[in-house]
């Protein structure tokens, strides 16, 4: 997958794609359909197929204090959708100069003149332009008349409820990652560099992994049973364990974190990337009376996770 991040600046042999437009964050169930959408639209037009997004977040560049609120960074989200095919990604700058861009002029500029596009594709609810003054309809109108075509994909949902972003955040809020996986059509994942920790967990006997969650939409804290892939290194490979969530209460105040402990394994991952799929909530986030306590705790903790993933060898 080739990923463009100018759209002034695209080579001959990366234009003319059919694509679908979106923030697409998490890539979920609804998102997957509008892509699909866009690659029936490639396979009648016989050109790529490609994913229209924007990098940072709209709403992260307008409201920059707001809280952490993406399910996953620009690295998780170009990894989930070229599992999914796409062959281009046009992840655009959103900036000063695009974020002013008004809904014709986005049409004109952007995906005519800018990236050539054939086809897009958009959700029911798609708003784009200065002011969100665009939608759907007005996409149509101004794709029969600039010449690309346009198809709107329904939002998706089912007895539970709609497919969405804000859902899945909820889910993720209220410990229930089995709900979060459904709405996705996979598991959530949080995906980052290991980065070095304070080590205590090595001199407890479980020494863990710990992975940065300072841009991401906090699940509820607490102990969660996990699959994880290590993508980089010479441990590269598939491993299940246990993981916390958290500030650590036994230790004082701590940023929030992510620390995974991998089951029969021994190595330095310091540096790696890794994913790590989120199954199961177990319990919440404790501060116990002594380090003999928790230890003891943390055994069950493995112990359950080790139960709760034995489906999944």
């Amino acid at each position: 997958m080739r990923i463009v991040r100018d759209y002034q600046y695209v080579e001959a042999e990366d234009r003319g794609a059919a694509v679908a437009i979106g923030n697409f964050d998490g890539v979920h169930r609804g998102h997957q359909v509008v892509i699909d959408l866009a690659r029936q639209a490639a396979g009648r037009i016989g050109c790529p197929l490609g994913v229209l997004t924007f990098e940072p977040h709209p709403r992260r560049y307008f409201a920059p204090e707001s809280p952490p609120f993406r399910l996953m960074n620009a690295a998780a989200r170009a990894h989930r959708l070229e599992k999914l095919g796409v062959d281009l990604l046009y992840e655009l700058n959103f900036n000063a100069a695009l974020s002013a861009l008004g809904a014709e002029a986005f049409a004109r500029d952007v995906i005519c003149g800018g990236l050539g596009l054939t086809h897009v594709v958009v959700g029911a609810d798609f708003r784009f332009g200065k002011g969100r003054e665009g939608d759907a309809e007005m996409l149509g109108a101004l794709g029969r008349r600039l010449g690309f075509g346009v198809s709107v994909a329904e939002l998706v949902a089912d007895e539970k409820g709609e497919f969405s972003s804000t859902s899945i955040r909820n889910a993720l809020s209220d410990g229930r990652p089995e709900d979060a996986a459904r709405m996705l059509g996979h598991w959530h994942r949080i995906d980052g560099q290991v980065i070095r920790g304070d080590q205590r967990g090595r001199e407890l006997g479980y020494p863990t992994t710990n992975i940065s969650i300072a841009e991401l939409h906090p699940p509820k804290f607490g102990v969660y049973a996990v699959l994880v892939d290590v993508l980089t290194g010479p441990y590269a490979g598939h491993y299940q364990g246990a993981a916390s969530i958290g500030v650590r209460p036994m230790f004082g105040e701590n940023a929030a974190n992510l620390e995974v402990f991998l089951f029969d394994f021994s190595g330095d991952l310091y540096g790696e990337e890794l994913s790590v799929a989120l199954v199961a909530y177990q319990r919440p986030e404790m501060k116990f009376e002594s380090l003999d306590a928790l230890v003891a705790q943390m055994d069950a903790d493995c112990e359950r996770a080790r139960a709760l993933l034995a489906p999944h060898v």
